[in-house]
């Protein structure tokens, strides 16, 4: 099995779109996609991203893809990586690919002097949680990840600006 991974590029745009597709479907459509090929294109490989995608392939075919953005710590005084997905299709689990995958975005963080590199997994993904405590990564349990979306960020800044 030979696994390769690279940087993904803009004509990448429909390869990693049809897997965040695939990744809805695994979570089972709890986030239907709101974006497109295109609008992919735009704005993960733009001049003001901070954000990236590495492609993983096994034997040439396109088996998995993660995408990380660069994050910064005040408590570290450093940089890290936030990993916004790593998603395998479902015939490419289980080979090793993705701690490869994983192992790549490490490297890249230790080259690039980061602190930390963080991700979230969803509460029922046993599988996801048992792969990433087999690696020593540790669930941050104190923390509680918010988010604000949507109509209600729209709200939230239109109130700020009166």
């Amino acid at each position: 099995m030979g696994v390769t991974i690279r940087q993904a590029y803009p004509e990448d745009a429909d390869i990693i779109y049809n897997m965040i597709v695939e990744l809805s479907i695994y979570e089972q459509g709890l986030q239907q996609p709101l974006t497109n090929a295109e609008e992919i294109r735009n704005t993960l490989f733009g001049s003001n991203s901070n954000t990236e995608a590495f492609i993983c392939e096994i034997d040439g075919i396109t088996a998995g893809y993660a995408v990380v953005s660069t994050s910064y710590s005040a408590w570290l005084g450093r940089s890290g990586l936030y990993m916004e997905d790593l998603y395998f299709s479902p015939n490419y689990r289980g080979l090793g690919a993705g701690k490869a995958l994983l192992q790549f975005i490490a490297q890249q963080a230790i080259k690039r002097q980061c602190g930390r590199i963080e991700w979230s997994v969803l509460n029922w993904d046993q599988s996801a949680k048992d792969f990433y405590l087999s690696i020593d990564a540790l669930p941050l349990n104190e923390w509680v990840r918010y988010r604000l979306d949507g109509a209600a960020l729209q709200k939230f800044a239109e109130a700020g600006a009166n």
